[in-house]
């Protein structure tokens, strides 16, 4: 089995990493990749960003969000967090068994005195608390299994990012289930360093194989590098590949009740109709006119600060409805 680390902690590299492997590497090779992200989130592939994640919070903290190949729940990544990968012949676990996955985790912190098990289907867990979830992805007969392992993630910055506000969301996104979660250290007899982890863990996952270190060619790094710009990095994989569906969003103001119901299709609004007792000039329905055909990504704040706002809604202002909306 080859053996290839990650040096780069963007969230974009890193997925592109693994599609280039999986996808144009030597298919008779097992990969075994060990990587670090800087603070991001991760969406599973069939999921609705809107309705994983608090865009506000991660705005002002300055988190990326990226989506990957595999289903499954959102998670948080920092430098706490170590990301591992197996890549193999789907004919090793045809039937999408976690456990064969799961047991390197499993006896690496057995080593290091920590008890875990395999919880559910997907969940690696101490004493019931999830500290490493796992998924998978399958494509012309390999299979793609990687896992997020809390070593000592900021729990606090783990919820606000994925608290996301109140609102009635009718989509057929695949829904984050919320677990009570832990991290390795807090559970530990003493303090394991990210590298002890590393290389334990490392020693677990080839314990019955011959470790093979492969380090990337100027070739390889080229055609990572462009899925990262051309895929992994832009709008239309983040938001774009949303799955369509309609939210009633409502918050009280000084100025008064704001009611906003919007039709969201490819993370762009198709419709929004806005509700309240506010006061205002005109007719609220040149605003939602100007709102339509916005994108929901960081350029919608921009594009609401060029209207007038505060002209239909009383009181209310551009990075108002903003913070409604999402």
């Amino acid at each position: 089995m080859i053996y290839i680390e990650s040096k780069s902690t963007n969230p974009y590299y890193n997925l592109a990493l693994e599609e280039y492997i999986f996808e144009k590497m030597d298919r008779s090779k097992d990969y075994f990749i060990l990587w670090q992200n800087y603070n991001t989130i991760v969406v599973g592939k069939y999921q609705n960003t809107a309705e994983e994640i608090n865009q506000e919070y991660v705005d002002e903290h300055g988190i990326r969000v990226v989506r990957r190949l595999s289903g499954g729940g959102a998670v948080y990544h920092d430098k706490g967090n170590l990301n591992y990968t197996f890549i193999v012949g789907q004919d090793k676990n045809p039937e999408f068994d976690f456990s064969l996955f799961s047991t390197p985790v499993i006896n690496a912190l057995d080593k290091l005195g920590v008890k875990a098990s395999l919880n559910g289907r997907n969940d690696i867990s101490i004493d019931g608390k999830k500290f490493c979830g796992n998924s998978q992805y399958a494509k012309h007969k390999r299979l793609l299994h990687h896992g997020c392992i809390m070593l000592d993630s900021n729990l606090g910055t783990v919820a606000d990012a994925l608290k996301v506000k109140e609102a009635k969301f009718d989509s057929k996104s695949v829904k984050s289930v919320q677990s009570r979660v832990t991290t390795i250290n807090a559970n530990a007899p003493r303090t394991i360093s990210m590298e002890e982890f590393k290389e334990t863990l490392k020693a677990c996952a080839f314990e019955n194989e011959e470790l093979e270190e492969y380090k990337l060619s100027i070739v390889d790094e080229a055609e990572i590098m462009h899925l990262k710009k051309e895929k992994y990095e832009t709008w239309d994989w983040v938001y774009g590949k949303n799955p369509d569906y309609n939210v009633t969003y409502e918050k009280k103001f000084p100025s008064g009740l704001v009611t906003l119901k919007m039709q969201v299709e490819n993370a762009q609004i198709k419709d929004i109709k806005i509700y309240g007792d506010f006061f205002g000039n005109g007719e609220i329905r040149e605003l939602e006119d100007q709102i339509r055909g916005m994108k929901i990504d960081q350029s919608l704040k921009e594009n609401l600060n060029k209207l007038d706002v505060g002209y239909y809604m009383s009181g209310i202002a551009a990075d108002d409805l903003y913070q409604i909306i999402i």
